[in-house]
């Protein structure tokens, strides 16, 4: 049996031109859904239901959770910040379901694996924090979202020795794609940071405590097809999520 990975879609409350218009509307980038079908597993696109008991219903039937990128940021009141630029807010209705699978999935010791803003979703639901614009307050960082293409490398990563993303990558530097404006700034408590780009910008966290719970600020998707190194970070999550549904 292949695993069945959940993935996480955005969601479109009726204000979203590009996303459908007025209507409501859940949306996902195809790329996410490819990764995971193509490298053996299940990806089961998820409802993002408000009722806890659904949650855990829907919790049962995985073997694993994918947190998928988000143009939208989270509130920063959910790390007990004002919010200090005038970006586009995530819908309510995705971050509450988010955070909250996150957590049930790290109490079944389910494999998570967060992308991009799903990485800051993962630190932000364990107590981390955010930096809320990466130029306007980290001036001597390097311009994170990329000119270019997405599906080609912008910069390298530093992987810290002895973490997960090190035993997956085989790596001690890895050459990634870029795309964001936000960064995690004070790591969750059971977490620690796997990888720093050269201008201090953390690039993967993980958890200390639980065996797959990764997050990547980097597109691990867009690089798969061509990139050995992102190839082995989504296998190895599809052998966690198998290992978990044998278990």
């Amino acid at each position: 049996m292949k695993p069945v990975i959940g993935v996480t879609p955005d969601f479109n409350a009726g204000d979203r031109a590009d996303m459908g218009g007025r209507e409501p509307t859940y949306f996902l980038r195809a790329r996410y859904v490819r990764a995971v079908e193509d490298l053996g597993g299940v990806p089961l696109i998820l409802p993002l239901a408000a009722e806890p008991g659904l949650r855990r219903q829907l919790l049962k039937g995985l073997d694993g959770l994918l947190l998928t990128g988000s143009g939208p940021d989270l509130p920063p009141r959910l790390y007990g910040e004002r919010q200090r630029f005038t970006y586009r807010v995530m819908s309510r209705r995705r971050y509450d379901f988010e955070l909250g699978m996150a957590r049930l999935a790290a109490d079944a010791g389910l494999p998570v694996l967060g992308i991009c803003g799903g990485m800051q979703a993962l630190n932000v639901a364990f107590g981390g924090s955010l930096v809320q614009d990466i130029a306007a307050q980290l001036p001597s960082a390097r311009p994170h979202q990329a000119r270019g293409p997405a599906t080609k490398p912008a910069h390298v990563v530093r992987v810290a020795p002895r973490s997960l993303l090190r035993r997956i990558t085989r790596e001690a530097e890895i050459r990634v794609n870029s795309s964001h404006h936000q960064s995690v700034k004070q790591v969750a408590p059971s977490f620690v940071a796997s990888a720093v780009a050269p201008d201090g910008v953390i690039e993967a966290i993980e958890s200390r405590r639980h065996p797959f719970l990764l997050g990547v600020q980097w597109h691990p998707e867009f690089l798969y097809d061509h990139d050995a190194v992102q190839r082995r970070l989504f296998q190895a999550f599809l052998k966690a999520a198998r290992l978990s549904r044998e278990a």
